[in-house]
């Protein structure tokens, strides 16, 4: 497989300790469980630099208990508000505007660079770190679905790897281990919880309201997030992103739904056998298998116990009810443009459905006009690739 976690230089593969950690998105759920894994092992890693957003206030909390160097924020506002909660006689650097995230990315002080960011702001960071040869702990899977094609020559030019947070691509990753050939494998199987409304007709998503949407039975997760989660649109985009992380073809990488949430994915083997990653769903797990690549360390998280689970089950995942998993399907196989053109509109309608703008099945709507009305476009660069972003954004507001 022509994937980009494989070859490890010997950083990764003979890893020395403590790891100097940027964690960029380090006030949302991804950082707060992060920090809880740097905290149980203080002998593995020094917080060189947080990244907060605009929460200001909170980042300055974790500025104050960890006492990284570097901080970073996107407005100024925060920025004030992060000084302002500082305690006396700790004044790290800080970093103001988006171009902030790129600086921390690529400094030389950071060994390892966690990429939690929201959306497509994580695309230039994560980049930016695969420019600077870095190990890059992705849980930010719009960076792939926008340039995955950009990311990947980057880390074939410079060394850079990729260790995949999200539970599911870390799942894959421990399932293709050892078994790296490509005559070897089958298929790659990413499980689905379904969201809050498995089971639901589309007459009835179309009374969704915005609380329901952000209720999801299994995750604590981000407001974006839970609403992908409840349109399947995060089962597409972690598609697009598993066919970048291998190196396969969208017809190679399947969905299944698995309420229970225990099976985090699977890997198919041409001898019929596979392979399941299991856990209780908690983000510390495939966080700290991350951070501290190749050896394993404890983590706060509950062990699973199977005869409590009691059982397991599978479905096939409802295209019709849910059609953002085939408009993702159908924008990998479109060429590299549509990707972009799928998440742009897809961010801006979980936005006004947040806002309570549209209803819940505009989203899909929304995003499958956006495809149809789009034409493939040069994104060989990330000038172009940023370019189509905003024209995209600019359009499907302008059409709400």
């Amino acid at each position: 497989m022509k994937t980009y976690i494989s070859s490890w230089p010997a950083s990764v593969a003979t890893p020395s300790f403590p790891r100097r950690l940027a964690i960029l998105g380090a006030t949302g759920s991804i950082g707060d469980s992060a920090l809880k894994v740097a905290a149980k092992h203080p002998e593995r890693f020094t917080v060189k630099a947080l990244a907060g957003g605009r929460n200001g206030r909170k980042l300055a909390e974790l500025c104050a208990r960890f006492r990284p160097e570097y901080a970073a924020v996107l407005t100024k506002e925060a920025g004030q508000e992060f000084l302002q909660n500082l305690p006396e006689g700790y004044a790290p650097e800080l970093l103001v505007g988006p171009g902030a995230y790129v600086r921390l990315a690529a400094m030389d002080e950071v060994d390892l660079v966690l990429s939690s960011i929201v959306g497509a702001a994580g695309f230039e960071p994560t980049l930016a770190a695969a420019e600077a040869g870095k190990m890059i702990a992705l849980a930010n899977k719009e960076s792939l679905v926008l340039g995955g094609h950009l990311i990947r020559a980057a880390c074939r030019r410079t060394g850079a790897v990729i260790l995949p947070v999200d539970s599911e691509h870390n799942a894959l990753f421990q399932g293709l281990a050892g078994h790296g050939r490509d005559e070897e494998l089958k298929r790659l199987i990413l499980t689905a919880s379904g969201g809050p409304f498995r089971g639901k007709d589309r007459a009835f998503l179309e009374t969704v309201t915005r609380e329901q949407a952000l209720a999801h039975p299994n995750w604590n997760m981000g407001a974006k997030i839970s609403i992908d989660s409840a349109t399947l649109m995060n089962k597409g985009l972690e598609l697009i992103e598993a066919c970048h992380l291998y190196g396969l073809p969208p017809e190679m990488v399947d969905v299944v739904v698995h309420p229970q949430s225990i099976v985090h994915s699977l890997v198919e083997y041409v001898d019929g056998s596979q392979l399941a990653h299991m856990g209780n769903p908690d983000m510390q797990v495939p966080i700290a298998h991350c951070l501290c690549y190749p050896e394993r360390v404890t983590v706060d998280v509950p062990r699973l116990q199977l005869a409590s689970v009691g059982t397991l089950t599978f479905e096939e995942p409802d295209l019709d009810a849910f059609p953002c998993l085939r408009l993702a399907r159908e924008a990998f196989d479109a060429g590299p443009s549509h990707p972009i053109v799928l998440n742009a509109a897809n961010e801006i309608a979980v936005d006004a459905f947040l806002k309570e703008r549209i209803g819940f099945t505009d989203i899909p709507a929304i995003i499958e006009a956006g495809l149809d009305r789009h034409a493939p476009v040069d994104v060989s660069t990330p000038e172009t690739v940023l370019a189509l972003d905003r024209e995209v954004r600019r359009e499907t507001e302008a059409r709400l």
